[in-house]
């Protein structure tokens, strides 16, 4: 029996569904806008794309995305719905590039679709089982840091930029004093000429290492090693040799062919960083849904991915955010779960609506201004979002709470009026 991968998109249509799902089929298999010499029976039978379910949707009366044309009879209406096709999995074989130029290729160009977004993916083991997936996930970073029964709480080196040597070490050493469990780069902040990571990745760890001999605790920092993928190797490696606990990449820069070439040698967690994510999603009628995206970040090999946040200051909506956070812990290759990455506009006002949608402490929530803002330093900024978390996990009343806990006062004093 033939291997098959089935890709489910959201589609808009001012033709007949039928005749959509069999545009997209044929575009990404066999067909093209005529018959072809060779385009034989046998071919289509060995090598053609099903259609395995539409799902018809309400219709609407205005397109979604320009450029499509429409049928010389129209009537007005534009067709939506959910159309899933099959691909032989032999057309492109285990390989997450070239799964991609099939499932996601020029669909998104077709002028008989005013509207076409990659919902999801049903991937075969035989191509799974060719990617490690993720090393560490969240039960390796969690047996790193020792933190257990709670998220692990962090935060970003701000500004995003333009922090001297000097600064940032000052800046890891008091944060890793005041008792942080993870500290990240922004991934505006990789291996700049002014700060380059033979210079910065030596400085931090030995700020990192100073305030270990002060704590006994060695707090996670992800130093962003993205670039070209013959510099990853080198990068990781410095990391690893200065004693760094963790690497990050922006996903969509180095590409899923390269978070896949970072974690053949990587020997620390990999920080997915999803930057760049909203050309993919922002248009509802356009692009990829994070329910698939996850999916090929995490056979890949993320360790953490980013999956923004519950009220925070980028365009998503809460039950997207709370539908990426559930689907990066559901089971896949039967291996470790990577842990979602929670940040975007957080303070300890943001956890109890979040525990609340997700009913886990399965994930990694950073704030950045919630943590370094807090008026009276980030050890009460730390401490003020561990309260959050224990009076969510406790069904306590968060205003509540803070009447006892006077990190929490000031936290809600400061940021609640924002």
């Amino acid at each position: 029996m033939v291997s098959q991968l089935a890709a489910t998109y959201l589609v808009e249509t001012p033709y007949s569904l039928d005749y959509a799902a069999e545009k997209i089929a044929g575009e990404q298999s066999t067909g093209t806008f005529t018959s072809v010499p060779g385009e034989s029976q046998d071919l289509v039978k060995t090598h053609g794309a099903r259609i395995i379910n539409i799902k018809q949707l309400e219709p609407v009366k205005q397109p979604s995305l320009p450029g499509g044309k429409t049928p010389q009879k129209h009537d007005g209406l534009y067709r939506r719905g959910e159309i899933t096709v099959s691909f032989p999995l032999h057309n492109f074989g285990p390989s997450i590039p070239n799964l991609l130029a099939t499932v996601a290729g020029n669909l998104f160009e077709l002028q008989e679709l005013t509207g076409i977004r990659l919902l999801d993916l049903n991937l075969p083991d035989e191509f799974m089982n060719v990617y490690q997936g993720p090393k560490f996930g969240i039960e390796g970073t969690r047996s790193i840091l020792n933190v257990y029964d709670r998220p692990i709480i962090g935060t970003i080196v701000k500004p995003s930029v333009g922090l001297s040597m000097d600064e940032l070490k000052k800046l890891v050493f008091d944060l890793a004093v005041a008792g942080l469990d993870f500290i990240k780069d922004d991934e505006l902040n990789a291996n700049p000429p002014y700060a380059p990571l033979k210079v910065k990745v030596p400085a931090v760890m030995e700020a990192i290492e100073a305030a270990a001999d002060q704590t006994g605790r060695k707090i996670m920092y992800a130093f962003n090693i993205t670039g070209d993928i013959d510099e990853l190797k080198q990068n990781h490696d410095l990391v690893v040799k200065s004693g760094g606990t963790c690497v990050m990449v922006s996903i969509n820069s180095v590409g899923l062919a390269g978070l896949a070439h970072l974690n053949k040698f990587s020997e620390v967690p990999i920080h997915g960083h999803r930057n760049q994510w909203g050309m993919y999603t922002r248009s509802p009628f356009l692009g990829m849904d994070f329910t698939a995206y996850q999916k090929l970040c995490r056979l890949a090999g993320a360790d953490h991915l980013h999956v923004n946040g519950l009220n925070g200051k980028f365009y998503e909506s809460n039950k997207s955010v709370i539908n990426s956070i559930k689907s990066c812990l559901e089971p896949l290759l039967g291996g470790n779960q990577t842990m979602p990455v929670i940040s975007n506009g957080q303070w300890a006002g943001t956890v109890q609506e979040t525990f609340n949608n997700i009913k886990t402490n399965d994930v990694m929530h950073l704030a950045g201004g919630g943590i370094l803002g807090h008026p009276d330093g980030p050890s009460a900024g730390f401490e003020s979002m561990k309260l959050a978390w224990e009076a969510a996990k406790h069904g306590v009343d968060f205003h509540e709470f803070a009447n006892d806990h006077p990190s929490l006062k000031r936290a809600i004093h400061k940021f609640g009026r924002n």
